[in-house]
């Protein structure tokens, strides 16, 4: 880790609501970029349906599959915020930049997506355990787990479990929310990345806190929309956080740093 590195990504504060900017932008860019934009979502939201399909009456199959879902999908989306960064460069935008990205199979952001994939894993065993032990019923189904664990007023376990799984999340936003962004605009190393999107979180408690509700909120809409709502809600996510990224992270002059 290289604290000079770290040095050079001064973080700006913002206003609490500054959040509300980047949906409004994203939705400029996917005006201009639609076919690029919903296909991520469509793409996205088809991965989701296979899922369901195939661990639909396996709970835990479903949960590990779902949970490492969401946490892959912002590297997933690297072709929104390169699409973002051609559009802020006045480039043209379609898809040869999102396959461009994708070609150059950078290793750094293929260690991210890894990174993430372990903390769902450990998320998904958490749950397991935490179910297992504390539940009065054995949970084999989905439905198992609404009505024994949601649906169930005698006991503290559903809000245990969303407990629990607040305090898992957290530390991953923290260290993905800009990250991401970052290793597809800078060279810079991976933990550098994470290092400084936790400096954006402490350093903006507020705007984050917003932008982590907001990003909560829209995919909850999303997959209850049966997935079909993630055909817009992944571009929407996708393309803002690129906005977020160019609003935290003040450019020094001479930098070189696009968008």
């Amino acid at each position: 880790m290289n604290a000079q590195v770290v040095a050079s990504f001064p973080v700006r504060v913002l206003r609490p609501l500054q959040p509300m900017t980047w949906l409004e932008r994203a939705w400029h860019d996917i005006r201009l970029t639609p076919s690029v934009s919903f296909g991520h979502g469509a793409a996205l939201a088809l991965f989701g349906w296979v899922l369901l399909a195939f661990a639909r009456d396996r709970f835990w199959v479903l949960a590990g599959a779902m949970s490492g879902f969401l946490l892959v999908a912002p590297i997933l989306a690297t072709g929104l915020y390169a699409t973002s960064r051609a559009l802020g460069r006045g480039e043209v935008a379609d898809w040869s930049t999102v396959i461009a990205v994708w070609r150059s199979m950078d290793r750094r952001l293929v260690t991210f997506g890894l990174l993430l994939a372990a903390a769902g894993t450990c998320w998904v065993m958490t749950s397991a355990a935490l179910i297992t032990l504390m539940s009065s019923h054995p949970i084999q189904t989905p439905v198992d787990f609404l009505r024994h664990v949601v649906a169930n007023r005698q006991s503290w376990l559903f809000e245990i479990w969303l407990g629990v799984g607040g305090l898992l999340a957290a530390p991953v936003f923290a260290s993905s929310v800009v990250a991401i962004p970052i290793l597809l605009d800078r060279p810079v190393g991976v933990w550098d990345a994470v290092l400084v999107s936790w400096r954006t979180v402490l350093e903006n408690p507020v705007p984050m806190a917003v932008w982590a509700i907001l990003v909560m909120g829209f995919t909850m809409l999303g997959l209850g929309a049966v997935m079909v709502g993630l055909v817009f809600v992944i571009p929407m996510l996708g393309h803002a956080s690129w906005y977020a990224y160019r609003d935290l992270i003040a450019v020094p002059p001479g930098a070189g740093v696009s968008g």
